[in-house]
C-alpha cells in the first residue's frame, strides 16, 4: 500500500531497476486477435522452452532481482493483425509474424541466445526484408500517443506501467496542480472527443467543474458499436492503466470521487484487463479513500453493456449504467448538468482519456504541435476492408487519405482499383477518388459530408456495390434504433424498405429523391445522434455514385455483380459439354438436360447461389 508520493516515487525507482534487469524481452501479442490465432499457446511454449533450457525467464517484475533475465510478456496489440501472431523481440525490435508455437525453439536458439534474426518469420515484401518493427512501411508513417504502449509492455503488470513512467501524470496532477490548472492544460492542449463528436474535451470539464452539486461523475465510454472498429478495445485489453489514470485525472479537475467504465459484453478480455487493472490499482492505494495521503479519494466500477449501438449516445448511455433501458431522453439539461443518476457527469470516450496522462506531463503546447491546428493530436484507425494491410493504426490528424491507404495500407488487395472508402461507421460518410488527398481531422471531414466518428475505415475497390452498402449500413442502424422517436424508428425502416427494393430490380426513379427527402426529414427531426446520422452513408453514396443507383432502377443490373437478385446465371453453349455436375449440384433443380447435349438454366427457378459456377470444369456458367 503506497500512502505518500514518496512510496510512488520510489516503487517506480524499484521496478525500473528491475526491468532494466530484463536485457531481452519476448512480447507476445495477447490482444484478441493474435489470442484468437493461438497466441496463449506461444506464450506458454517460451515459458515451457525457457525452463527446459535452464534459462532464467522472468513473467514479472520482481523487487530485487539479482540476476540479468529474459521477460516474457503479454502485450497489448501491436497493430499489424493481418500478420498475427505477432512476436516482438528486444531489444533488436525484431517483429516475427504469423508466429507458430513450433517456431518458439528456433526463436530462443537463434533470437535470444545468439541475437540473429529469423528473415522467414519478419516481414517482406517486394524483396525487401524488414527485420525491425519500426521500418516496416505499416509502423513508418504511424504516431503512437493513445496506442504508444500497446505492444511494448506488459498488460496485466501496474508495476511494469509505474516502471516506466505510469501514474507520473496522476502524481503531477494531484500533487502540482490544483483543478483549474489542469483544466486550462486540457482547453489550451485543444483535444477533442475521440469518439466521434469530436467537442474540447477542455470545455467538458470546465462545465462540470461549475456545477454546484457534490457528486459528479467521471464516465469512460468503451460500448465502441461501429462495425469493424476496435480501437477502445485495444487500448483496453493493452494498455488499462493509462485510460484508468486519465479518468483519475479528470476526477481530480471536476471533483469527482466516482468513475464509471462502460463497456459492451462482447469484449470479455477488455473487461477483463480493467478489472485486473482496477483491483491492482486499489491492491497499492492508487484507487480509493484518501489516495496517496491526500483528501483526495476516487474509485471505479465497470458496467457491461448489452451492446446496443444507441448505448455510445450520451444519456442512453448513463440510462444504461443506471439499469434502466438504453435509451436517449430529450436535451436539455446536457450530462454535463444531469448524467449519471442525474448528477453533473464528464462523459469521454477510452481514446480521450488515454491522450490525456501525456498531455499533463508534455504539456499542452507539444500537443498542439502535433496534427493541424483545431485538430490536434493524433487518431486511430481500425483500418479493414479490401486492403493488404488490415489492422490499427496511429496518424497524427491531417494525415491525408491517400497516406493512409496506400502507404500504411499498401494499397487495394489483389491490385483492384480503389472505389472508396465508409469513415465513422453507420454514422460515418463515404469519401471517393477525389478525397483521397483530403486530410483526416474533424473539420475538413465535416466539410466533406463524413465524420471521423470512433475511427472505422472499411475501405472498398472497384467489386463493391455501392447501393449494397448503403442498404448494409442502414439495416444496421434500423435494427439499432432504440425505437423511441418515430423519425428514427419509422424512417429508417422506410428507407431500409426502399433500399432493398433497388438491390432486387425493383426500385423506381423517384426511389432516389424519396430517399433524400426521407434523409433530410430524419436527420432534421431525430431525438439523438444515432438518427440524426442514420441517413449519412445513404446521402453519401447517392451523391458519389448516383449512377449505380439508376443502373440498379432503370437496367435492372448490378454493376458490381453484388446483388445476388440482379444477377443472370447462364450456360455458353458452346464450352457446355452435357456433364450434369451442374445439374445434380443445383439445391433448387433449377438446371435441366440431356448428357452430352448443353444444359440450361430456368431463371424463374434460379436462385444466384453460385453453386453450379463452382462446380463446372469447363468454365461454362457465367454470370451477368
Amino acid at each position: 500500500m503506497l500512502s505518500s508520493r514518496n512510496d510512488l516515487i520510489q516503487m517506480a525507482d524499484i521496478y525500473k531497476r528491475s526491468l532494466e534487469k530484463q536485457t531481452k524481452k519476448i512480447l507476445i501479442c495477447a490482444g484478441t486477435g493474435c489470442v484468437a490465432g493461438g497466441a496463449l499457446k506461444i506464450y506458454q511454449k517460451f515459458i515451457e522452452i525457457m525452463k527446459q533450457k535452464g534459462i532464467n525467464c522472468a513473467i514479472s517484475l520482481e523487487k530485487e532481482p539479482h540476476d540479468e533475465s529474459v521477460g516474457i510478456k503479454k502485450s497489448g496489440c501491436h497493430g499489424f493483425c493481418e500478420m498475427g501472431p505477432l512476436v516482438r523481440i528486444e531489444p533488436w525490435g525484431y517483429l516475427y509474424i504469423k508466429v507458430k508455437p513450433e517456431d518458439c525453439h528456433e526463436i530462443i536458439d537463434k533470437t535470444i541466445v545468439n541475437g540473429e534474426c529469423i528473415e522467414r518469420l519478419v516481414y517482406s515484401k517486394d524483396g525487401i526484408i524488414y527485420k525491425k518493427q519500426e521500418e516496416i512501411p505499416f509502423y513508418k508513417k504511424q504516431t503512437r500517443l493513445a496506442l504508444e504502449h500497446c505492444g511494448h509492455i506488459d498488460a496485466t503488470s501496474i508495476e511494469e506501467y509505474i516502471a516506466i513512467g505510469g501514474y507520473k501524470a496522476f502524481e503531477k496532477a494531484l500533487f502540482d496542480m490544483d483543478s483549474d490548472e489542469i483544466i486550462k492544460q486540457i482547453e489550451e492542449s485543444a483535444l477533442r472527443g475521440r469518439g466521434g463528436g469530436g467537442f474540447p474535451a477542455g470545455r467538458k470539464w470546465s462545465q462540470v467543474k461549475r456545477q454546484q452539486e457534490e457528486i459528479k461523475y467521471i464516465v469512460c465510454n468503451g460500448d465502441e458499436g461501429d462495425p469493424g472498429a476496435f480501437m477502445d478495445r485495444s487500448i483496453m485489453e493493452g494498455d488499462p492503466h493509462r485510460v484508468l489514470e486519465g479518468m483519475m485525472i479528470a476526477g481530480i479537475a471536476c471533483g469527482a470521487q466516482e468513475g464509471y467504465i462502460y463497456v459492451r459484453a462482447e469484449y470479455p478480455l477488455a473487461v477483463s484487463r480493467l478489472d485486473n487493472a482496477i483491483k491492482e490499482a486499489r491492491k497499492y492505494g492508487i484507487l480509493g479513500k484518501n489516495i496517496l495521503g491526500t483528501d483526495f479519494s476516487f474509485d471505479i466500477k465497470i458496467n457491461r453493456g448489452a451492446g446496443a449501438f444507441v448505448c455510445g449516445e450520451g444519456s442512453a448511455l448513463t440510462a444504461s449504467i443506471e439499469g434502466k433501458r438504453g435509451m436517449p431522453r430529450v436535451k436539455p439539461p446536457r450530462t454535463v448538468e444531469q448524467g449519471l443518476f442525474g448528477k453533473p457527469t464528464v462523459l469521454n470516450n477510452v481514446e480521450t482519456f488515454a491522450n490525456v496522462p501525456s498531455i499533463i506531463i508534455k504539456g499542452a503546447q507539444w500537443y498542439k504541435s502535433i496534427g493541424p491546428e483545431k485538430s490536434p493530436g493524433t487518431k486511430a484507425f481500425a483500418l479493414t476492408g479490401n486492403i493488404e494491410n488490415t489492422g490499427l493504426i496511429e496518424v497524427p490528424m491531417g494525415t491525408t487519405l491517400r497516406e493512409v491507404i496506400f502507404d500504411i495500407g499498401g494499397g487495394m488487395r489483389g491490385g483492384t482499383e480503389f472505389k472508396a472508402v465508409q469513415i465513422g461507421g453507420p454514422s460515418g460518410g463515404c469519401l471517393t477518388k477525389e478525397h483521397l488527398d483530403l486530410p483526416l481531422d474533424f473539420d475538413s471531414l465535416k466539410k466533406a459530408g463524413a465524420m471521423i466518428g470512433s475511427g472505422g475505415l472499411v475501405v472498398m475497390d472497384e467489386n463493391t456495390c455501392m447501393v449494397e452498402v448503403a442498404r448494409f449500413f442502414m439495416n444496421f442502424t434500423q435494427n439499432e434504433s432504440c425505437g423511441k422517436c418515430v423519425p428514427c424508428r419509422e424512417g429508417t425502416k422506410r428507407m431500409l424498405e426502399i433500399l432493398e427494393r433497388i438491390v432486387a430490380g425493383e426500385g423506381k426513379l423517384e426511389d432516389i429523391d424519396m430517399l433524400l427527402e426521407l434523409a433530410d426529414t430524419i436527420s432534421s427531426t431525430a431525438l439523438c445522434g444515432l438518427g440524426k446520422t442514420a441517413a449519412f452513408p445513404v446521402v453519401s453514396t447517392i451523391k458519389n455514385f448516383r449512377s449505380e443507383y439508376e443502373t440498379h432502377i432503370v437496367d435492372k443490373k448490378c454493376p458490381s455483380k453484388t446483388c445476388s437478385k440482379l444477377k443472370t446465371i447462364f450456360i455458353d453453349e458452346q464450352l457446355c459439354k452435357g456433364c450434369s455436375k451442374c445439374s445434380r449440384i443445383c439445391p433448387v433443380g433449377a438446371i435441366s438436360g440431356k448428357i452430352k447435349e448443353a444444359y440450361k438454366i430456368n431463371e424463374d427457378k434460379c436462385i444466384k447461389c453460385g453453386a453450379c459456377i463452382e462446380a463446372c470444369n469447363f468454365k461454362a456458367i457465367k454470370e451477368d
